[in-house]
């Protein structure tokens, strides 16, 4: 049975820094396409960054560019998010999600999800 766990989030004032962390079971994820998503109260789920196969290729939204660093650890199975100079507007619920091929920055393409974890940016 495959399971995603993200940790990481909590509360964090404006221009702080989380790193969230996603952490697979069940299946290798080395190879596979990663991604990174946000919801927010009252919006569409939205891509925030993805990392594609074991070269390590890593895509990210306009919103977070330059901001958030997405990373890999094979040897652990687990994705990294790294968030720098956080913003009110960075706060939403945080989704790991696995795809069994294929890259995509629309959510509905993913196969496997994490349960979220709360990021919440004071100002």
């Amino acid at each position: 049975q495959v399971q995603l766990v993200e940790s990481g989030g909590g509360l964090v004032q404006a221009g702080g820094s989380l790193r969230l962390s996603c952490a697979a079971s069940g299946r290798t994820f080395s190879s596979n396409p990663m991604a990174w998503f946000r919801q927010a109260p009252g919006n569409e789920r939205e891509f925030v960054a993805a990392i594609i196969g074991s070269g390590g290729i890593t895509v990210y939204a306009d919103s977070v560019k330059g901001r958030f660093t997405i990373s890999r650890d094979s040897t652990k199975n687990t994705v990294y998010l790294q968030m720098n100079s956080l913003k009110r507007e960075d706060t939403a619920v945080y989704y790991c999600a696995a795809k069994n091929s294929g890259y995509s920055t629309n959510w509905r393409a993913y196969d496997y999800w994490g349960q979220g974890t709360q990021v919440t940016v004071s100002s």
